[in-house]
């Protein structure tokens, strides 16, 4: 490891800490999981009592970035079905209620499914790790197709009532292309 010295950090005990000090890094900190442990990346000209400051800042930054990311919509199907009545009201006028959304394994070519027959939605599961506002957007979409079953200009209507649609679209292209996944739509089934 080039210009890079890591050492252990005992005294966090709340959980296992690396700290890595790089002399190219000049002023930025920033911190990742590594499965138990916090890696955290620091200059190298640092002090211990900066380094003290700023693994407990990065590890309570960490921790509201986990919270946030651990909506209670991930949890069980009740919560999703929870969710959607939210987004329905929120966004759609009530309109859209479905019987029954679940989490199924992971789709090979979408995001989601809707059946507005019977007014049941199929979560993948890859997006158990995804953003809150994405699923959310995920859920629009389906929720939309109660009412369309296409994907006209009434369909993206009621879908972009939903303010973070387009950034998430992008979200999902990039996650998609950078898993290599080969998933572009969410579709309504026949």
């Amino acid at each position: 490891m080039r210009g890079r010295d890591k050492t252990e950090q005992a005294d966090f005990p709340q959980q296992k800490v690396e700290v890595r000090r790089s002399a190219r890094r000049r002023s930025t900190v920033s911190a990742y999981r590594d499965g138990d442990t916090l890696v955290v990346l620091i200059p190298a000209g640092m002090s211990r009592a900066e380094e003290k400051h700023w693994v407990t800042e990065m590890e309570r930054k960490l921790q509201r970035t986990e919270s946030k990311r651990a909506a209670p919509s991930r949890n069980t199907d009740a919560a999703l079905l929870a969710r959607c009545a939210q987004l329905s009201a929120r966004y759609l006028d009530r309109s859209a209620l479905p019987v029954s959304v679940r989490w199924v394994p992971p789709m090979r070519t979408r995001w989601a499914s809707c059946t507005p027959v019977d007014k049941t939605i199929r979560v993948s599961e890859r997006l158990r790790q995804v953003p809150a506002w994405v699923l959310d957007y995920v859920l629009v979409h389906e929720l939309a197709h109660l009412r369309v079953a296409g994907h006209d200009a009434e369909f993206w209507e009621l879908v972009r009532r939903y303010p973070k649609t387009e950034r998430a679209i992008g979200y999902l292209e990039g996650l998609s292309a950078a898993a290599g996944w080969g998933i572009s739509e969410l579709d309504a089934e026949d």
